[in-house]
């Protein structure tokens, strides 16, 4: 069963400051700008922005970003305090985290084209915020920023990712999505008022264990919509939580409720009733465990230094160890108890022999899957000593992968602590903050639980917060402030009942309300019938089992401990893989003969080995079962004991000779039997090695070729989005210019002069509506020289003067007639660029004519 949340997770109090983590990539400009434009400028919040950029090329990001939104943007340095209203660029070439309330900068970890700088800082936001922490991810390629939204959902945090239908690059919400860790998922210019109206309607915790948004004047108890909602969860997913604190539970459902905006317990079981689905995702919620590697430090120095080592000196009749990690999670705790028992065995005198077995169960079968794959994120280095690092992981990808020896040390299955059978033979068990999230009715049944699958001298190591409670007969203190107790033996309360009565356990069996028993007197000898009955058939009764087709039992009569036992691992309900030794073969022949026969199987004086160590001789007949319907193509298999012969009297020689006889007979047979079965297993054992080989020479050779290809697609992929990530800026800064020039070509249309601008070859470059009336040139005629275009003047110097003024940077004025009476102000000018250097010449045309017509009147006038 998962671990919650547990008490000591990160957590900053109500009045810190909340921080937003965005991340993006490929396509990641334009959803950006509309996510910062839809934030209102005093949300009291920070928002710090990774990019995935070019490490070689100058970003313009924090330029970009600030025409979008009136909150200060800048660009992220070492050490700088975050305030809020504030957004945060990450810098290239760097990965941002924040750590104390400030930001902290550093020089990436991978190369180029295989880093992760999203996971980073929505890791580091797990850390330090804890269940304040926001994640958000937007356009990209990849799978950047998954991993980081987990730990943020681990922690309680809140998660969004942009819509992938409106990404450019839909690969990275694609993969957050189908990781099952976003809370919100809407389009970029929604997710912020979303976001907001989640922070702003979520529930909290009431001082009577509710919700502080359940209307007061709901007159039903409150415990009535959280019952049918735990009956709801009971129905879908099998698993009983009636027993789990109702705080905890109200917690987990609050965030729920915040996400899809519902106010109280009531609505939300109609909401559950109408969408299945979300049943599945609080059942996920209530299931979220967080752990890490080693963590409290003092329980594992003391379990490496002493507890560990007198465990293994005490191991005496068998060298093997066992130990189960109850609520294992991901793994992290019992990877770490592989590790310290690896370094305690380095200790010990060669050869020993001893070996460990760590059996780890969680109930969540996403919790098994990651621990399972023993890979993660690189920021465990600062729970695992450099030493470990380097001895028990491998450098994989963007993280560590655990070495298979220790992978092998640990068998992960999916369990319900308080439904499923548990492991027995136990020399540790793990149980850490666990039981705190229980009431006290289960934690009193968990105890006796562990007392009973633990061996003489086993040793329950529980969370800080937890004690075996009244249980002291059970358990004594080895260490009380580590929570290391040791198993008690001679226990003198034999009423110690454990949670689970029959097999397999049924859920509804915990749950079933005690029924008054009836005052009518008609029913008095019908149950004692029934009851005299039971007993008989319980006490008198051979002991049988009933099973399907498969092979599962679903039914068991009797005691039949003799013959079967819990298989280790996960658990399983088939009667192949419970039968013990020198029963599997015979009764699986029995029933494949069965299923063809209408008379019952017999099998005659088999031995089975007794788990105290001897055999017992035991008869069995396997039935195909027709009558009644409900039972039709099942099969019955019934044990019966044989007692053990007593010497004859007077025919004691001849009858002892026909014993020999038989059994010289089997024991022929037997060895016919095993030296064909040796003949065949060792073919099968040839054939099976050279495929084998075969196919590992063939295997190494693509893993070779898949781990080529798959580093050059993610130096790709890097490159590819980093590519468009300068795609994205230049656009906009394209989109500028050609808006400054539309700009400019209005301006110098508007104020009426001609103008015409050549380069350093006197090619026309541009000229303004007003030259073309003058000179006539037209817009193909851009590039043109000068000297080819025809024009009104009477000015044959034209080209000459601007070579002049080109050549000497002399500016040059002169006022020229036209053809059609016009006369006209020639300006010819050095063009000068902003770095300082001449690129051509401009020349104005500025119409005198009135000016001349006013200077000949004049003259005119004083002639006269």
């Amino acid at each position: 069963m998962a671990a919650l949340s547990p008490a000591d997770t990160p957590s900053p109090p109500p009045a810190a400051l909340r921080i937003l983590g965005i991340g993006a990539s490929a396509g990641g400009l334009a959803p950006l700008e509309e996510f910062l434009a839809r934030i209102p400028p005093h949300s009291h919040m920070a928002y710090v922005v990774v990019q995935h950029l070019d490490p070689t090329h100058k970003a313009l990001l924090t330029e970009l970003l600030q025409r979008t939104t009136p909150m200060s943007v800048r660009q992220a340095t070492h050490g700088m305090p975050i305030e809020p209203d504030c957004v945060y660029v990450i810098p290239p070439n760097t990965e941002l985290s924040v750590v104390d309330g400030l930001l902290n900068l550093a020089e990436p970890m991978e190369p180029r084209g295989m880093r992760l700088p999203i996971n980073v800082l929505f890791s580091s936001l797990a850390r330090a915020q804890g269940e304040h922490a926001i994640g958000v991810v937007l356009s990209g390629m990849g799978s950047d920023g998954t991993l980081g939204l987990q730990a943020i959902k681990a922690v309680g945090g809140l998660t969004a990712v942009q819509q992938p239908d409106t990404a450019q690059f839909d690969a990275m919400p694609n993969s957050a999505i189908a990781a099952n860790c976003a809370d919100i998922i809407a389009p970029p210019g929604e997710l912020p008022v979303r976001i907001l109206n989640c922070l702003s309607r979520a529930p909290t915790p009431s001082a009577s264990g509710g919700l502080s948004t359940e209307p007061e004047a709901e007159t039903e108890p409150e415990s009535t919509p959280l019952q049918r909602i735990l009956r709801l969860l009971q129905q879908r997913t099998r698993h009983d939580f009636s027993l789990y604190k109702p705080s905890t539970l109200h917690r987990r459902m609050a965030r729920r409720m915040a996400i899809h905006e519902i106010a109280t317990l009531s609505l939300y079981v109609d909401f559950l009733k109408r969408n299945p689905q979300e049943i599945d995702l609080l059942f996920k919620e209530v299931l979220i465990g967080v752990t890490s590697f080693f963590r409290d430090a003092e329980v594992w120095q003391y379990l490496a230094d002493t507890g560990l080592p007198e465990l293994l000196a005490r191991q005496h009749s068998e060298p093997h160890l066992r130990a189960w990690v109850v609520g294992c999670s991901t793994g992290e705790e019992a990877y770490s108890l592989a590790m310290i028992f690896t370094e305690a065995l380095d200790k010990l005198p060669r050869p020993h022999g001893i070996t460990l077995q760590i059996f780890a169960s969680d109930l969540s079968p996403d919790a098994i899957s990651t621990a399972r794959r023993g890979h993660y994120p690189a920021d465990i280095s600062s729970s695992v000593s450099a030493e470990r690092l380097a001895r028990f992981f491998s450098i994989h990808g963007n993280g560590y992968q655990i070495n298979r020896d220790i992978r092998d040390l640990v068998m992960f299955a999916q369990q319900d602590v308080v439904l499923d059978p548990p492991f027995t033979r136990l020399d540790l068990i793990s149980c850490r903050n666990l039981l705190i999230y229980f009431d006290q009715s289960l934690q009193r049944k968990l105890i006796p639980l562990f007392h009973y699958s633990l061996r003489t001298g086993g040793v329950l190591l529980l969370g800080s917060s937890e004690t075996v409670g009244r249980n002291t007969q059970l358990f004594a203190p080895i260490q009380p402030k580590l929570r290391l107790y040791l198993r008690q033996e001679n226990v003198q309360n034999r009423d110690i009942r454990l949670p689970v009565k029959s097999f397999p356990p049924l859920a509804r069996i915990a749950k079933e309300l005690p029924v008054t028993p009836s005052d009518s007197s008609s029913h008095t000898h019908d149950n004692l019938q029934a009851a005299a009955d039971q007993v008989l058939l319980q006490v008198y009764a051979p002991a049988a089992v009933v099973v399907n087709d498969e092979g599962d039992i679903v039914y068991i009569s009797g005691r039949t401990g003799k013959y079967l036992e819990p298989a280790a691992g996960k658990a399983n309900w088939n009667f192949y893989a419970m039968v013990r030794e020198g029963l599997r073969t015979p009764i699986a022949s029995a029933l494949r003969q069965a299923s063809n026969r209408s008379e019952p199987v017999s099998l005659q004086d088999l031995q089975v080995q007794l788990p105290g160590g001897g055999t017992q001789s035991v008869d069995i007949t396997v039935q195909a079962l027709r009558e009644p319907a409900t039972l039709r193509g099942m099969k019955m298999i019934v044990f019966r004991d044989i007692a053990p012969a007593h010497a004859g009297q007077p025919d004691k020689n001849r009858s002892k000779t026909a014993t020999q006889h038989t059994h010289a007979k089997e024991l022929q047979q037997y060895q016919d039997e095993i030296q064909t079965l040796r003949e065949e297993n060792r073919a099968s054992q040839e054939e099976l090695q050279s495929a084998n080989e075969e196919l590992q020479s063939t295997n190494e050779e693509l893993q070779s070729t898949n781990e080529e290809l798959t580093t050059s697609k993610e130096e790709m992929q890097s490159m590819n989005e980093e590519l468009q990530t300068i795609n994205a800026e230049m656009q906009t800064k394209l989109d500028d210019l050609a808006l400054a020039q539309s700009d400019m070509k209005n301006l110098l249309n508007s104020i009426d002069i001609a103008i015409l601008f050549l380069d350093h070859n006197l090619n026309v470059r541009r000229y303004t509506d007003r030259a073309s009336k003058i000179i006539n040139i037209r817009e193909s005629d851009i590039g043109r020289p000068l000297s080819d275009l025809t024009t009104t003047l009477q000015y044959p110097e034209l080209n000459d003067d601007a070579l002049t003024t080109l050549s000497t940077l002399a500016y040059s004025e002169k006022q020229v007639p036209a053809s059609d009476g016009r006369w006209f102000t020639v300006r010819i000018m050095p063009y000068r660029r902003l770095d300082n250097v001449i690129d051509g010449v401009v020349i104005t045309l500025l119409d005198i004519t009135a000016t001349k017509e006013l200077e000949q009147a004049l003259r005119k006038d004083l002639r006269s």
